[in-house]
């Protein structure tokens, strides 16, 4: 598997583990309570194995954990994004 393959793979299971944190945080009323900590960590982990030249962008969003314009982002859906009021 090359680089190019490794980072997409990286970037897809990102997207995966973003969407199964936003369906177990609309779950947070349920009997149990999701860990959503989980989650967290996961996306995390996923984050560290990005490449250093991974775009600065969406570095920024998962740094910040602003996990709905990451996911945008990653789905090429940039002109969506609203910007915020850091001014990037």
């Amino acid at each position: 598997m090359d680089w190019h393959d490794r980072h997409m793979t990286t970037e897809q299971n990102l997207i995966g583990a973003i969407k199964e944190l936003e369906s177990a945080a609309a779950a947070v009323n349920v009997k149990p309570k999701p860990d959503l900590l989980t989650h967290f960590s996961r996306i995390d982990e996923l984050t560290a194995q990005l490449p250093s030249d991974t775009d600065r962008e969406l570095m920024h969003y998962l740094a910040k954990k602003s996990y709905a314009k990451a996911l945008l982002y990653l789905e090429g859906r940039q002109i969506e994004i609203e910007k915020g009021t850091c001014l990037r």
